[in-house]
């Protein structure tokens, strides 16, 4: 199967990585010149355009900062949509919007091609790696097709359902993750202020019932001060806002969600847009005039764990 990626960035820099790794045929486009550049050395063909990639491949995955440019690579004069053909595979790995992805899907569909939803989970070190999660919907065949591809983008790969349904449970996991983040900030300063070592509290919290995956990975990086996330208050604006959006088209009434998005507004006019998103705990450290260090925690997160053929869970 010959793959073609569009986008690589932060995450999907390195999920590509991994199927040129793994010795797939790999065909890449980005607007930066230096990471296609990259691609190149290592062994991968380049596109002139997301027209002639899609012309070149059978599986074309996108991986996109957000629905605008996702919307613009795809329906462009130059775009996927105008180089697919019948049986073709649109992958899409961006966090995006569910009627988006369905209103995308059916230009796809004239074309007698097929679009399945497949963001992932689990940070971008576990992308670096091959050991983040990935949820995928739509049709079930075209699932079992590319799971040989998924299983080396990541380790617990999940097919959630109808297409737009991988999408929906990312936005949930996602704001699930920024709220977590909000709680730590809190309770990092009652630590702090109690005079408990920070360093004992991490471990903790780590074997208690208020351990979580954000605790385990982004509690590190504050702790040592980089705040090195590989994410930033941006991606998380536009993920929480994203949740918020959906409850309200479903009429949903939320008490947490509404705060979650002001605070991350505060956080991105403080700090800017490409500040690190974990640093949405200085808030509460500026406040109250304490800092959250600690000796013998990383900079940046690095997945330990060895990487392993993907499997659905």
């Amino acid at each position: 199967m010959k793959i073609g990626f569009i986008g690589l960035g932060n995450v999907g820099g390195k999920l590509a990585n991994s199927l040129l790794r793994n010795k797939f045929d790999l065909t890449v486009r980005d607007l930066d010149n230096n990471l296609t550049k990259d691609f190149a050395n290592k062994g991968a063909k380049i596109s002139n355009s997301a027209k002639e990639l899609a012309t070149q491949v059978d599986l074309i995955i996108t991986c996109l900062p957000s629905t605008k440019v996702c919307a613009e690579v795809m329906e462009g004069e130059n775009g996927i949509i105008s180089g697919l053909s019948e049986n073709k595979i649109w992958l899409e790995m961006s966090t995006t919007d569910e009627s988006e992805i369905k209103r995308l899907a059916e230009k796809v569909k004239k074309k007698k091609a097929i679009t399945l939803d497949g963001p992932v989970s689990g940070g971008c070190h576990r992308a670096a790696t091959g050991n983040i999660a990935i949820f995928v919907g739509g049709q079930r065949n075209a699932f079992e097709k590319i799971l040989p591809v998924l299983s080396v983008m990541g380790r617990k790969i999940l097919h959630t359902g109808d297409l737009g349904s991988a999408t929906i449970l990312k936005v949930i996991t996602n704001y699930l993750a920024s709220t977590h983040l909000v709680a730590l900030g809190e309770a990092w300063t009652i630590a702090k202020k109690s005079n408990l070592d920070l360093a004992k509290v991490y471990k903790g919290i780590a074997v208690s019932s208020g351990n979580s995956f954000v605790h385990e990975t982004e509690s590190q990086v504050i702790l040592n001060g980089s705040y090195n996330i590989n994410f930033t208050m941006d991606l998380v604006l536009k993920d929480t806002g994203l949740f918020d959006d959906l409850a309200k088209k479903l009429n949903s009434s939320l008490e947490i969600s509404p705060l979650i998005v002001k605070i991350f507004k505060d956080g991105k006019k403080k700090y800017g847009s490409r500040a690190w998103s974990s640093m949405i705990v200085k808030r509460l450290e500026d406040l109250n005039k304490i800092d959250f260090r600690s000796k013998g925690f990383p900079s940046e997160l690095v997945d330990n764990e060895p990487e392993e053929k993907g499997y659905e869970i």
